[in-house]
């Protein structure tokens, strides 16, 4: 399904058709759900569920404003126990793009495009894949953890402290290190 008016495409994903808002006058508004499939949008973003959230165009002088806020469950590795978890990330948009033809003409608009990712493309279609793919990229946590108590790995054997025991010995291997051991438990 096609809305004319509003500018939105069913299946079109994260792609908004803005010439209505562009022809009209500034400070024009249109706002949309988003509840879209990322799966794909970049192979270190691995969803458990869609992205939900709700965007907001604003026609500024010649560009479009996009504001809004989004969430998606995604998969991350822990860094203590390298075991997989899912945890929801939220993010919030504030771009500005910038239109590559006149709405009105067709012609090709002299534009700064210094980013490739916030240009209004010529057929006025606004794609929010790469802003949204690059927040959601910056919002994973450096260093996740599964849970805060989250044991780790034994650093001798291997085993998840989480699920397992193991029977490794804290001994160090080379003596010349025996001093450093008690450091461990201060």
């Amino acid at each position: 399904m096609r809305c004319v008016f509003c500018g939105f495409q069913e299946g079109a994903g994260m792609r908004f058709n803005v010439a209505q808002l562009l022809l009209g006058p500034t400070g024009g508004v249109r706002e949309y759900d988003l509840d879209d499939d990322i799966s794909g949008l970049d192979p270190l973003i691995v969803p458990h569920s869609t992205l939900v959230g709700h965007v907001r165009f604003t026609h500024v002088g010649a560009n479009v404003l996009v504001e809004g806020s989004a969430h998606a469950d995604l998969e991350l590795i822990c860094v203590r126990c390298a075991e997989p978890f899912v945890e929801r990330v939220s993010i919030e948009l504030v771009e500005e793009f910038e239109p590559s033809i006149d709405v009105l003409t067709g012609r090709v608009l002299p534009g700064t495009h210094e980013d490739p990712a916030l240009v209004i493309d010529k057929h006025n279609m606004l794609d929010l894949s790469e802003v949204v793919r690059q927040n959601l990229l910056l919002a994973i946590e450096e260093h996740p953890h599964c849970r805060e108590d989250c044991a780790g790995i034994c650093p001798h054997c291997g085993r998840n402290l989480n699920t397992e025991t193991c029977t490794c010995t804290d001994e160090p291997v080379d003596p010349r290190w025996a001093p450093l051991a008690g450091l461990r438990t201060s």
